[in-house]
């Protein structure tokens, strides 16, 4: 799941062809459980205003415009494509059951999933998003293009500040023919270990509660601060 369904999409429009996006003070754990988390939307927003803008250096095509204030941020009004990319970086519990290794073990190239909805059986393949025409053959081997770069380019951003990128999210959509990035650097989207340095450190994968999340937002911002 990802934070794509914790966002709440404004009304006001900036102007034609863009739209504001308001984050929300609340998180759906993965028992789909709606947790409040004070200024949870004051912190995806400055994590995602932060990235955006760092990637932006990097020429990767995303949706965003700007931050509007402490919880909003502007992006294109995009036409997006039904389906989400998984990229991991270390082995998760499907791949270590299905390659007998040990779970965290990275990976020696990152793993692309692609999943429909938000259900937990939502795993598809290539040929289902062309098959159901969910994007064009071009347009989904510039995403995967795309992700390659993208992961690229955060994992060592975080290798740089001695943590490991376990797994990124991303979705993508359209605007006016161009293939674009327009989600998400959220702490539900971002996997990140840092066992070496905090023995109490959250996992990603399992935040259920508050606390977790406060914890773990706020060590993502830190690392943006460069603390």
């Amino acid at each position: 799941m990802t934070a794509q369904k914790n966002k709440k999409l404004s009304q006001d429009e900036m102007s034609q062809g863009s739209t504001v996006l308001e984050y929300p003070d609340y998180f759906i754990t993965q028992k789909n459980k709606k947790v409040t988390s004070k200024s949870l939307g004051e912190k995806t927003a400055a994590l995602n205003s932060y990235f955006f803008e760092y990637i932006k250096e990097y020429n990767i095509p995303s949706a965003y415009l700007k931050k509007v204030n402490k919880k909003s941020i502007a992006f294109l009004k995009i036409e997006e494509f039904p389906f989400r990319i998984r990229i991991i970086n270390s082995a998760d519990t499907r791949t270590s059951k299905i390659f007998s290794i040990k779970v965290g073990s990275p990976l020696q190239l990152p793993v692309m999933e692609y999943h429909f909805g938000n259900s937990k059986e939502s795993l598809i393949t290539e040929s289902h998003i062309i098959s159901f025409n969910l994007c064009t053959y071009d347009e989904l081997k510039l995403i995967n293009r795309i992700c390659s770069k993208l992961n690229a380019i955060v994992k060592s951003f975080f290798e740089r500040r001695n943590v490991s990128l376990l797994e990124l999210t991303c979705r993508f959509g359209k605007f006016e023919g161009k293939v674009l990035l327009i989600d998400d650097f959220s702490s539900l989207s971002i996997k990140i270990s840092n066992d070496k340095t905090d023995a109490k450190f959250p996992d990603p994968f399992k935040i259920e509660t508050a606390a977790q999340m406060n914890k773990y937002s706020d060590y993502l911002q830190k690392l943006t601060r460069g603390e």
